[in-house]
């Protein structure tokens, strides 16, 4: 009966999504075939773009949830590695920095995913942003190169800081205590549908930003560091994910709030997802770059599809922790 329950709900959340890339994907197709459709070829182009890239995370993701939370966090962890990767190397590093960086990429990033796999919450919400931040300047001044000192520091702490720390909130989702009681009173699968969930009000406030950043008349936000980000995309947008998300409450923990606190919480993913965008563009802009990387056809490197992920991770997790604490729900660490 559980198991039933679990394959119903999360089959159908998954299947649903992949149903929706395929009309995308037909949809697309069948635009581009027509050169009377009066659209911008640019545009429609980026679209099809996008909705190549869901379709790469979106298989993976579902395909990791269904081998298990560890495998999930494992993917998470390779993702937060080649973001760092890609953020470290916009910049050329000084020998001094070799052995700091040695450290960080294979002892402090793989140490987060390992205490978030491990359920250690007290630990992996502080090695980081306390321990990290502290050994990473002491260990570049033990180099004795101090040009651009601070500079070279923060750059690290800055990839460590959204890269491994704010994406690791992702996978931890998987790890927090949904419900109290010997009796469980959730389907099964609900920690998982709850990560689906998050990473896929991700893709639809950026995908409607997008989309409502195209009508005419529009207002650029900043125009300096991202011209597609605009007022009308960010309201029209913020207010469409937070719809579809509230009529998505079922694929939540947050049932017994019926759809409103499933749509409070997607209007938190999409806003803190444009921060994320829009800080990340300034990082580019600042480097004089376009793209972080070229892995991913249309997003141009890993850091370029994560951006908003990373931002919205950690708020989206301790909001959740805090509706559970509203609900009376006890974690594993408060004994």
């Amino acid at each position: 009966m559980l198991g039933g329950a679990f394959e119903l709900r999360t089959l159908g959340l998954v299947g649903g999504v992949l149903i929706l890339l395929a009309a995308a994907t037909i949809f697309v197709r069948a635009l581009r075939a027509r050169n009377d459709s009066g659209l911008n070829a640019a545009v429609l182009e980026t679209f099809r773009m996008r909705v190549h890239a869901w379709w790469v995370l979106c298989s993976i993701l579902a395909t990791t949830f269904f081998i298990g939370q560890t495998a999930t966090v494992v993917l998470f962890g390779l993702i937060g590695f080649w973001g760092l990767r890609e953020f470290i190397t916009l910049t050329p590093t000084r020998l001094g920095d070799h052995r700091t960086l040695f450290l960080v990429f294979f002892l402090i990033a793989p140490l987060q995913f390992v205490l978030v796999g491990a359920e250690n919450y007290p630990l992996y919400s502080i090695v980081i942003p306390v321990y990290a931040f502290l050994f990473i300047p002491a260990l570049i001044a033990m180099a004795g190169d101090y040009k651009r000192f601070l500079e070279r520091s923060a750059k690290i702490q800055a990839g460590l800081l959204i890269c491994v720390y704010c994406l690791s909130y992702a996978p931890a989702l998987l790890t927090l205590q949904l419900e109290s009681g010997p009796e469980p009173k959730l389907p099964p699968g609900a920690n998982t549908r709850l990560l689906f969930f998050f990473v896929l009000m991700v893709q639809f406030s950026d995908a409607l930003q997008y989309a409502w950043a195209q009508i005419p008349s529009r207002h650029v936000i900043v125009p300096t560091i991202n011209p597609t980000k605009t007022w009308e995309g960010l309201l029209g947008g913020s207010a469409s994910a937070t719809l579809i998300g509230g009529l998505l409450w079922w694929a939540t923990p947050f049932q017994g709030s019926n759809w409103w606190m499933a749509a409070a919480m997607s209007l938190v993913i999409s806003i803190m997802g444009f921060a994320g965008g829009l800080t990340l563009s300034a990082i580019k802009r600042d480097r004089g770059v376009r793209d972080y990387g070229t892995l991913v056809e249309g997003h141009g490197g890993v850091l370029d599809r994560i951006d908003s992920i990373c931002f919205a991770a950690p708020v989206f997790f301790h909001f959740t922790l805090w509706w559970l604490k509203m609900q009376h729900i006890k974690q594993p660490w408060e004994g």
